[in-house]
């Protein structure tokens, strides 16, 4: 059996909510957003809104990256960056400040996933705008003005060219607008939040190159022109993920005007590391008062040694296995012009789950292990282990 594989894009609607970081709904419609009808905005986020509505659509985009990169980076752990359905936000009680009525426990736990979350949201929303600004789509940014006439690597002097990206203007706007909540409140959270905030930022500062365009004759580089642009953002995440396995736990001064480290024998953190006030829970069950959605059905490896192994991720409580038939895509071909044919090749697969407490008589629903869209079908095998 064969088919003709074609482009299959799914567009975002035109209205979609984005709330992130200290709950920030955004609704982006078109060009426009609808700063009145974004609940828990202060004074001067709202006005940020009113005067730059490209940005704020920019914001929102930034946002989401934010998500996308959390639940890559945390695809494997227990606490995998899970949206809670019954929760509005993005990330979860567990990161945020809860406004939904109906959930009844407001606890926010100023944890490690926490200061993730903030700083990667932050670092989205820089990437974001800043590359909405070198795209000129933002009508009051443009190209980095700084980056004119001479420089200087190791290379030797080149002339500054180009586009290079303008971070300190996403920086800048990312820090108004972001942090504007939490220095209205200035508690001991808000405090923690700032610093995982502007960690985020430098992260993303801290991960641009410098990219050159060589002139001269057969391109032998007399002059050189250099811009200097971010990283894929990936990169910022692998780094920001390293800066939470290294987090340090931090508390608030006697006269509650800074941060201090709990334990005096650890070294003071820097601003590019990240800082959490509770140690987080082991997300082993689903408690929505620590914004836990629990292990029970994840996909895990059973010769897998870390934290994606069915050890670790099922927390001592036992998989399910199910044998089902997988059908990938394979012997794929090109045709002129321009379309890819391929061939359907089906394989029986185990694939394991995490049992729930009390097990459940109930049959998992078919999952792939992979994320992806192939298809899945059960066969009559089932095991328990």
């Amino acid at each position: 059996m064969s088919y003709q594989k074609k482009c299959s894009c799914k567009k975002s609607p035109g209205t979609e909510r984005a709330e992130f970081i200290s709950q920030l709904p955004l609704h982006a419609s078109g060009a426009g957003v609808l700063c009145d009808n974004i609940p828990g905005l202060v004074v001067r986020q709202r006005r940020l809104c009113h005067l730059h509505p490209d940005v704020m659509v920019s914001l929102a985009d930034g946002a989401r990256l934010g998500v996308e990169e959390c639940q890559y980076q945390f695809r494997s752990q227990r606490w995998n960056c899970t949206t809670l359905h019954r929760d509005a936000s993005v990330f979860g009680k567990v990161m945020l400040k809860e406004t939904s009525k109906h959930l009844l426990s407001p606890l926010v736990l100023g944890s490690r996933e926490a200061a993730f979350v903030y700083a990667i949201s932050a670092a989205g929303v820089v990437h974001a705008i800043t590359r909405a600004c070198s795209k000129g789509q933002l009508q009051h940014c443009a190209c980095d003005p700084g980056k004119r006439g001479k420089g200087q690597d190791k290379r030797g002097s080149f002339d500054w060219g180009g586009c290079s990206d303008n971070v300190g203007f996403g920086s800048r706007f990312s820090r108004m607008f972001i942090d504007a909540k939490e220095r209205k409140t200035r508690d001991a959270r808000a405090l923690m939040n700032l610093h995982n905030n502007r960690a985020g930022r430098r992260a993303v500062k801290k991960f641009r190159k410098l990219e050159c365009k060589c002139h001269g004759v057969s391109g032998s580089c007399t002059v050189r022109t250099c811009w200097l642009a971010m990283q894929e953002f990936r990169r910022v995440g692998n780094y920001l993920k390293t800066k939470h396995n290294g987090a340090t736990q931090v508390m608030i001064n006697q006269d509650g005007s800074g941060l201090i480290v709990a334990n005096q024998n650890h070294k003071r953190p820097t601003r590019s590391d990240l800082v959490y006030f509770e140690k987080s829970p082991d997300y082993c069950v689903n408690d929505p008062s620590v914004g836990s959605l629990g292990t029970a059905g994840r996909l895990c490896n059973k010769t897998s040694l870390g934290t994606d192994g069915c050890d670790i991720m099922c927390c001592g409580r036992g998989y399910d296995t199910k044998t089902v038939r997988k059908v990938d895509k394979c012997e794929c071909k090109f045709h002129w012009c321009c379309f890819v044919r391929c061939k359907e090749c089906r394989r029986w697969v185990d694939v394991h789950t995490c049992k729930d407490t009390p097990p459940s008589d109930t049959p998992a629903v078919d999952a792939s292990p992979d994320g992806t869209n192939n298809a899945m079908r059960v066969s009559s095998t089932h095991r328990n282990t």
